[in-house]
């Protein structure tokens, strides 16, 4: 697929020039569903919502977007079926990220079946949450070898706990009933 290719570029650029890289919009035809142009983006881009909670927040998060101009645009050209950029800004209005940080970087984070199964064995196993995203650094030769960060462990075993919960209340309701059926 051109548009997947499109976005593998545009994350080895960002990874290559370090910078962090988002989807932005798709336009789609209304004849036919197909994608007829698509812009990638600096994640830093846009401005954040103004905060709806109150004002006198203890500790407000720090503002992460900058509304930083940097983009690649492509657009479907219908007689060749492929695509060709139509816009491309390359000046941030940041600091970028230091070569041994890109690793920590949203866009290039991403954790794999293996990994969640080896997550999930030392779990069980009872190894503390630390210990398994240390064991699992140094089975990869490093934190930067590794994919992910602590906190997409954390989050992926929360959502773990979290579904195991939901199935095993539904199971002792299940079985709550049938109990009152006998």
């Amino acid at each position: 697929d051109m548009l997947e290719a499109a976005w593998m570029f545009w994350k080895n650029y960002g990874k290559q020039m370090e910078f962090s890289v988002r989807k932005h919009y798709a336009n789609k035809s209304k004849i036919d569903g197909e994608i007829t142009s698509r812009r990638f983006l600096c994640s830093k881009e846009g401005t954040r919502k103004p905060d709806k909670r109150e004002h006198l927040t203890n500790q407000p998060r720090q503002e992460t977007r900058t509304n930083c101009p940097v983009r690649l645009g492509v657009s479907l050209v219908r007689e060749t079926g492929k695509y060709k950029v139509y816009d491309f800004v390359s000046e941030h209005n940041h600091v970028l990220h230091l070569a041994a940080t890109t690793f920590m970087m949203q866009s290039e984070r991403k954790m794999s079946d293996v990994q969640a199964f080896a997550i999930d064995l030392a779990y069980a196993s009872g190894i503390k949450p630390k210990e398994i995203h240390e064991l699992m650094s140094r089975e990869a030769g490093g934190r930067a070898n590794l994919g992910y960060i602590g906190v997409d462990q954390k989050n992926y075993l929360r959502t773990r706990r979290q579904r195991s919960l939901i199935y095993g209340e539904a199971g002792s309701l299940l079985r709550y009933f049938q109990q009152q059926l006998i």
